[in-house]
Order: structure tokens, then C-alpha cells, then sequence
């Protein structure tokens, strides 16, 4: 704005005592001070506004104006209810140093004026920034743009003080301005976005977090070539970005969210423009997806892989081992806000490949090209993802088998398993699991199921059977997010996902049902003693060490089990029924 509006208004009583040559200075700020020297507080624009307590005599004038003069502020407003009129040696200061002087009626707050300063300054910052954001997006949709979605975010910081961050729905950061935003509040705010999202609200979504406000605005191409929006909600939940923008929009005007608005469709025109990159990926996946579940020769599989390495391995040439990772997203008949019908109107195919692309993107890695070496393929319900691994370190044993189980470890960081670039199925989930659980809500499910590391073509047909039996070892457990991985498939938990479900109601309820209802009768823990003794091979001692008991008191626990139940804790078969009822219960 210029100082010229100042005059303009008169509800700000200002009164111009010099300096009327220089009213077309651009006012960028206000500062109010009564400081004999704030220079160390002055960038250049400000309107300054005293009470004249730093005046003390009439020599204290002209420094103080050569101050301001010399930090390029655009001029200085006095108040009159401290000494009546503005002193003559402020007047003559002011003339000297061609800075514009103001006097401000006593009736007048400083904070009148500086509450109208900034919301004019604010609105004008906020019109440059709209023309700049839209030049920006006409550029990003006729061809490829310098900076991408960092340049606009940028923006957001310099001219309106707003830092912004781009997410994924895992909260992994593809975008921000200034420092990073660490994990696990990345995480947390897209838990928000999804969870409000399920509800069926409108963006933007507020979000308190660690100690600050964020507002979430969903990230959809409104403009012309926009893919149309899904029917449900539950199609689009788990693959959209968001823009977390450190503020409360809830009392924003609306030419600002309109703003905003702009911003999240030109981070759309990136992520459209990302998609379809993705898709010669895709279809790689396709093509060998498509050979091997059709027993094609693996000398054609190796020939379609060779193809695909180079896409995926840049500079590699050819991937010396691969896996498979099959994932899966059901929705149960349960209506959610959004959605337009139940869950077999949604193609839970597109879902899956999606949200398996995401998931297999290294956490430690920001950016949206950062998925460049992941092929995700998907048919029917299911996505499948071959995942190309460097070579195995001379220091870990070269197995078609894959890791052990302590390899698999997340807590061995010393161990070889620290060098092993080979997928664990935990690990795929530890970062995601809580956003994704939002977006899931009460009617969503995600399962995954991870294969060992094979060498050559002939070993992808096994590794793909391989990762769908461990999914369906994920299927049979609890939870929104559940994952297996093929260390786990020569366990007695691989026979567990195909008893049908009313004989897996019956059996568990047969042996644990009376324990349940004892425990609940009497406030006993005869579940959780039985969890115990089996996990310590019937060990009395150990067993009441974990429990805090004395002996005797295990032994009388344990006779009260066997009789609720009429088995023998010292037989091998009855100690695998409960075995097998605790883990399907």
C-alpha cells in the first residue's frame, strides 16, 4: 500500500505535518517503538509509530529520524497523547531526512492502525501472489516447470509468511519449503487428513499437533484434463496428497483460501504429470506379471526382465535379485460419508497398486520421483509389485531363502540385517501403519504378504504363490493393517487363514470360553496365565518368574484351567489345541 492511503482513511486520524512530495512510498510493515536506536528491528518499509518516549530534549530529534531514514523506513507517525502537539525539532528532523511525518490524534490507538496496515499489506501480498500462482499454473499445465511444487511453496513462506508442506497419505514429505517436517508429525497430519476425509467433510481440515495448529487441503485437479472424481470417497482415501499448511485457516477471509485453493490444483498438475510416468512402469509389471501366471519359459520371462531392469535399475542394467510383494484392500458393507455404494462398487485393484506403490518408496527419501524404481502391477483385487534388489553384500550369506528371522529383526542395527537391501513385511508397515489405519476407518481392511528374494526367472512363479499365502497368513490376523512375510510359512500359522471361519469360531470358543467367562466372574487371569505357561514350553518356574507368582500359586491357576476345560496342560496335544486357539482367537 502507499502512504498516501493512510490520509485516505480517516477512521486512522492521521494528520501529514511534512513530507508530502514523498507520499507515494510503498509501506510494507508497521512497527511501533519508543527505542532510541531500533535499527536492529527495521528491514525497510515499515511505518513507524512512537509515543516520543525516547525524546528527551530537542537534540534527541534528529538522530533518532537519521536512524530511521537510513533503514529506509517509508515514514514515522507520532502520537499527540503524550506531549500535546509534535515538537518543532521532530518536524525539522523530518524535512531535513525527506521522511514523511505523520501525527497520530490521541484518540487513535496504535493498534487501529496497525491492525489496518497489515491487512491491507497482507491483501495486497496475497493479489501478487494469486498472479504469480496462476502464471505458475499455466506453465505447469502447457509443459514441464522450473522448481515444481517447491517454487509456489516458497511463495506461501516469503510473501505470506505460511509455511507448507506436500504430503502423501502416508505423511512421507514430497515437497516443503525451509526445514524438512520430521516423520512422525508428517505422519500424525495425514492420520488427520485421512481420518476427516472418511467423514465426508470439506477441506480444509484443522489439526492440532504437537503443540501447533495445522489446516489440511486436500490435493485435487479441478482444472481442464482433471481425471473425473471417484463415486466413493473410499476409491481416491489412500492415494490422494494433502497441503499441511502450519496456520488456522478456520477465520481466514476467502479471497485467501481461494488462494490456497490455487496452490493444491497446481500441486495437482504434478502429481498428474507423476502418475503418468508412472505408467510405462506399470505396464512393464503387467507384461511379467502376465507371463508368469501363465507358466510361460523362463528364458521369456528373463527376456521381458531384462527389458524392464534398466527402467527400473538405472545404471544397473540388470537386477541380480527380485521380490514379490502382493498386497490387498477389502472394504467390509458398513456405509461411510462419501461413498455412493457398498464395497463391491469399489475396484479394489487400483486402490492396492496405488497404495503399494507409496509403501514401497524408501521413508528416508522425499520428492515425487522418488518411486522411479517400483513396478506395481494389479489384477483383480489384488496389486503385485516386483521389487528389483541390488546385489547381496559379500558379508551376508547369498540364500534363495532370504534372511532369518533375526535378519528380519528392526531392533538388530549391528547386525547383517542392517546391509540387507531385502524387504521385511513389518518394516514396510512400522512407519505407515497409523495413517493408513485412519483412512481405513471402521470398514477397510490392507493386507500384505512379502516373498524371499529369488535370483533368476525361474524363481518368480514360486515367489508370487510365495507372497500370496503370506498375505492370506496377514488376512487371518487382527487389525486394520496387518502384514506376513515368507519366514513365516513354514509355521503352523500358514494352515490358519483356511479353516473357515464358524469352525475357527467353534474350536476357540470351546476351549477359551469358559476361561473368558471365569476371568470375567471372578477378575482371575487364567488367559493370560495360559498365554504364559505356553510360551514358556510349561516351564513352572520361568512362567511364574513372568507373572510374578509363587509356584504354588501357577499350579493352582493351571488346575483351574484343565478343570473349566476337562484337558491336560501336561499333554502335547492339548497344549497345542489352546496353542492354536489362542492364535486365532
Amino acid at each position: 500500500m502507499r502512504l498516501r492511503a493512510l490520509l485516505e482513511t480517516d477512521a486512522l486520524g492521521l494528520r501529514l505535518l511534512g513530507g508530502e512530495d514523498e507520499l507515494d512510498r510503498t509501506v510494507r510493515g508497521v512497527m511501533t517503538t519508543d527505542l532510541r536506536d531500533p535499527s536492529r528491528y527495521l528491514s525497510g518499509g515499515e511505518l513507524v509509530l512512537t509515543g516520543l518516549a525516547w525524546r528527551r530534549d530537542a537534540s534527541d530529534s534528529e538522530p533518532f529520524v537519521r536512524i530511521l531514514a537510513g533503514a529506509g523506513v517509508a515514514g514515522l507517525a507520532a502520537g499527540e497523547a503524550e506531549l500535546g502537539d509534535i515538537p518543532a525539532d521532530l518536524v525539522e528532523a523530518c524535512v531535513q531526512h525527506r521522511l514523511p511525518l505523520f501525527a497520530v490524534n490521541e484518540t487513535v490507538a496504535f493498534a487501529t492502525i496497525t491492525e489496518h496496515v497489515v491487512r491491507q499489506v497482507s491483501g495486497e501480498r496475497a493479489g501478487d501472489l494469486a498472479a504469480v500462482v496462476d502464471r505458475h499454473r499455466r506453465l505447469m499445465t502447457s509443459g514441464p516447470a522450473g522448481g515444481g511444487p517447491e517454487v509456489v511453496l516458497d511463495l506461501l513462506t516469503s510473501d505470506l509468511d505460511l509455511r507448507a508442506w506436500v504430503l502423501s497419505p502416508t505423511g512421507r514429505q514430497i515437497a516443503g519449503a525451509g526445514a524438512p517436517l520430521p516423520a512422525p508429525l508428517g505422519a500424525a497430519l495425514a492420520g488427520h487428513h485421512l481420518a476427516a476425509t472418511r467423514t465426508g467433510r470439506r477441506g480444509p481440515y484443522r489439526a492440532a499437533v504437537a503443540g501447533s495448529t495445522y489446516s489440511l487441503f486436500p490435493i485435487r485437479n479441478a482444472g481442464r484434463g482433471a481425471v473425473p472424481a471417484a463415486r466413493d470417497v473410499r476409491e481416491s482415501v489412500l492415494s490422494d496428497w494433502l497441503l499441511a499448511v502450519e496456520a488456522d485457516a478456520s477465520d481466514w477471509p476467502a479471497a485467501r483460501l481461494d488462494l490456497l485453493q490455487g496452490v493444491t490444483q497446481l500441486i495437482a498438475v504434478e502429481r498428474d504429470r507423476r502418475d503418468a510416468a508412472r505408467t510405462v512402469r506399470r505396464r512393464l509389471a503387467q507384461e511379467v506379471l502376465e507371463l508368469v501366471q501363465a507358466g510361460a519359459a523362463p528364458a521369456e520371462i528373463a527376456a521381458r526382465l531384462r527389458v524392464a531392469a534398466p527402467v527400473l535399475l538405472p545404471g544397473l542394467g540388470v537386477a541380480p535379485q527380485w521380490q514379490v510383494v502382493v498386497a490387498r484392500v477389502d472394504w467390509t458393507a458398513s456405509g461411510t460419508a462419501g461413498g455412493a455404494g457398498g464395497p463391491g462398487d469399489i475396484a479394489g485393484g487400483p486402490v492396492a497398486q496405488a497404495l503399494l506403490e507409496e509403501i514401497l518408496v524408501d521413508p528416508a527419501v522425499s520428492g515425487p520421483d522418488s518411486a522411479d524404481r517400483i513396478a506395481v502391477a494389479h489384477t483383480g483385487e489384488e496389486a503385485i509389485a516386483l521389487v528389483p534388489l541390488p546385489a547381496v553384500p559379500a558379508s551376508l550369506p547369498e540364500t534363495v531363502d532370504g534372511p532369518t528371522d533375526n535378519a528380519a529383526a528392526p531392533d538388530t542395527a549391528e547386525a547383517p540385517a542392517a546391509q540387507d537391501p531385502a524387504l521385511h513385511a513389518d518394516a514396510l508397515l512400522a512407519a505407515v501403519r497409523e495413517p493408513l489405519s485412519a483412512g481405513l476407518a471402521d470398514d477397510g481392511r490392507l493386507t500384505l504378504g512379502v516373498s524371499a528374494a529369488v535370483h533368476s526367472a525361474e524363481g518368480l512363479r514360486g515367489a508370487l504363490e510365495e507372497a500370496r499365502h503370506a498375505r492370506r497368513v496377514a488376512a487371518a490376523r487382527p487389525g486394520r493393517v496387518c502384514a506376513a512375510g515368507h519366514h513365516e510359512l513354514a509355521s503352523h500359522v500358514l494352515l490358519l487363514p483356511f479353516v473357515p471361519d464358524d469352525v475357527r469360531r467353534a474350536f476357540t470358543a470351546r476351549l477359551l470360553d469358559p476361561l473368558r467367562d471365569y476371568d470375567r466372574r471372578h477378575r482371575a487371569e487364567l488367559i493370560e496365565t495360559l498365554e504364559a505357561f505356553l510360551d514358556c514350553d510349561g516351564s513352572w518356574t520361568r512362567c511364574a518368574a513372568r507373572l510374578h507368582l509363587h509356584v504354588n500359586t501357577l499350579r493352582y491357576r493351571v488346575g483351574r484351567i484343565e478343570q473349566l476345560t476337562g484337558r491336560d496342560l501336561s499333554r502335547l496335544e492339548d497344549k497345542l489345541d489352546f496353542f492354536l486357539a489362542l492364535r486365532m482367537s
